[in-house]
């Protein structure tokens, strides 16, 4: 095959998929579409684990509506036929990334366990009804293997819904249910086995009155299996060994379930209790707290309505501390979400980028106030700004008691004193006295908060203050011969700043070039000291001289004998 042809094979290849995952596209095991496929199998799961075994135990209720569960069997049959087709095309995840790929997606389901199970539940065992009869659902027991996805769409339930506390108690409820259904349909069977009304333990004899409809055989049924299965006791002594069999398998049952139940509650309670905590401050520390250090009365009286107020309320202090172990990125986007609009309403936050407000919005922090709490009073130094989220604040006079004006939800103060504006007359001063009228909550943004998010866009932070200059200005709080000053000595710095540089610049010049001054030096030295001491080589050692001074004769002849010996043992001359 020619290599056009391959492509053309290719493209022809990688064009039909597309087609065909129209028609049955990939699901993805954690979307929406897979979730509700898992829902709706929850329904022929259950008809097959509750009403097969009822069908079974209860002839009358197979052949008074055959029809019906006839029909209810197909339709889950066929439902069971298309959960398998739906797991064909459900796609797992390799190293984080979704595989699409159908054949490797059939590929690894064949090779599972679950496969099996499914395959075996939709075993053609109706065909059967053709040989014994139509009256035997006891054929149909192989449907239970589907049991293992009801246990799957509880748990994605779970996760799904936002009361999965109250989910946990149904589901535990369902499953008490369950079993005792269960366990009514085995206790009808054996009476039946050992003869109706033939001792006290078991079902009644039909033929009194109102013993043979088929109501009154369930509920008798489902009622002494919950009295067995609670010990509450009240229930007729067994006579025969079967009887005895089945109360001992019982009451084992009921012990266990007791356990799971009772251990089932107490972790739904813990965890009620522990979603509390992680919501709402504990109030019983700080009571006791208040309490240890002898508070008095009409303070611990705040201290305890605060904390009533928030439970009661349900308002969160700790919303940082409940996100923190998500994703930067998607923290950022749940409190963008929640708290974005909020923000928007300061006017100096308007028209700013939305990158810009992201990183501020995870750094508000609620606050709570109570009636009659001052929220800043006149200078203070102020850190932070506030938002009013609800309730109403007053600015108040010094004596607590005269209102200026009252502030409500969605406004604002404080803002002034967290930007650094060139001019302002109150500096970072708070300028009024303002106090809760009631339970006020306010959003705090401090300013190293700030500050941190404006040092990476400039541009930002120059619009913020070009805003923050046009509010002073119409509150008459700008200086603005105070900001000429502050332009003049800061061009003035600058010009100083300049001046340095440039000095700096000339001393560097300077040391560089006595630095090669300094390198020439030494350069020039030691090729002196090698000089020397290539010169020093051919001077006789001092041993050689003593030695000399010891054999020669004192006086001029022993210096010249000296000189003749020290000239025969030199270096040959050049003419030798």
């Amino acid at each position: 095959m020619s290599q056009d042809s391959k492509v053309k094979t290719a493209e022809s290849s990688s064009s039909a998929p597309p087609k065909a995952r129209k028609l049955l596209p990939v699901l993805d095991p954690s979307g929406d579409y897979y979730y509700w496929w898992l829902n709706t199998m929850v329904f022929p799961v259950m008809y097959n684990l509750i009403i097969v075994v009822c069908r079974a135990c209860f002839p009358d209720l197979q052949r008074y509506y055959l029809v019906a569960w006839l029909v209810l069997d197909c339709t889950s049959d066929l439902l069971y036929l298309l959960d398998i087709v739906v797991h064909f095309h459900t796609g797992f995840l390799e190293q984080g990334i979704l595989v699409v790929d159908k054949g490797r997606i059939s590929s690894r389901y064949v090779r599972t366990w679950s496969f099996f199970l499914d395959l075996a539940s939709l075993l053609p065992t109706g065909v059967a009804y053709v040989s014994l009869a139509p009256h035997t659902p006891t054929l149909r027991l192989n449907r239970f293997l589907r049991v293992p996805c009801l246990f799957e769409a509880f748990d994605r339930m779970e996760t799904h819904t936002v009361h999965p506390n109250a989910f946990r108690i149904a589901k535990l409820m369902l499953y008490v249910f369950a079993v005792i259904h269960w366990n009514s349909c085995l206790y009808f069977a054996p009476s039946r086995y050992l003869d109706f009304g033939s001792d006290a333990w078991v079902y009644p004899d039909p033929a009194q009155p109102g013993f043979e409809q088929l109501r009154r055989q369930y509920l008798y049924s489902f009622y002494f299996s919950t009295l067995i299965l609670t010990t509450v006791g009240d229930t007729p002594l067994p006579d025969r060994e079967e009887e005895y069999l089945f109360m001992v398998g019982d009451f084992l049952l009921a012990v266990m379930g007791f356990a799971t139940i009772m251990g089932s509650m107490s972790s739904v309670i813990y965890n009620m209790n522990t979603a509390d905590a992680a919501f709402y401050p504990d109030h019983a520390l700080v009571k006791k707290y208040v309490k240890l250090h002898h508070v008095n009365r009409r303070r611990q009286r705040r201290v305890i309505d605060w904390y009533q107020h928030l439970q009661i309320n349900k308002k969160m202090t700790n919303e940082v501390a409940i996100l923190q172990h998500s994703p930067e990125r998607l923290r950022a986007e749940v409190a963008v979400s929640v708290h974005l609009p909020t923000l928007n309403r300061v006017q100096i936050f308007q028209n700013c980028e939305a990158s810009l407000l992201e990183e501020p919005v995870l750094k508000l922090q609620p606050q709570t106030y109570s009636p009659g709490e001052y929220v800043c009073r006149k200078g203070d130094i102020g850190r932070e700004m506030y938002i009013i989220l609800e309730g109403q604040l007053a600015v108040v006079a010094v004596d607590g008691v005269t209102q200026y004006a009252v502030l409500g939800a969605g406004l604002y103060f404080g803002e002034m004193s967290i930007i650094n504006i060139k001019g302002n007359m109150s500096g970072n001063h708070r300028t009024a006295n303002i106090k809760s009228l009631g339970y006020s909550d306010l959003f705090c943004l401090n300013k190293e908060d700030l500050q941190e998010v404006l040092s990476e866009y400039p541009q930002a932070q120059a619009v913020m203050e070009e805003k923050g200059h046009e509010i002073l200005l119409k509150m008459n709080k700008l200086d603005v011969n105070a900001e000429a000053a502050d332009t003049a000595l800061q061009e003035a710095t600058e010009a100083q700043l300049r001046g340095l540089d440039q000095q700096l610049d000339d001393l560097q010049t300077k040391f560089s070039r006595l630095l090669a001054e300094l390198e020439s030096s030494a350069l020039k030295i030691t090729y002196h000291i090698e000089r020397l001491e290539w010169q020093t080589q051919e001077w006789p050692m001092p041993e050689e001289l003593a030695e000399a001074d010891d054999e020669g004769e004192p006086g001029e002849g022993t210096s010249k004998d000296g000189e003749g010996r020290a000239g025969q043992e030199g270096p040959p001359s050049p003419e030798g």
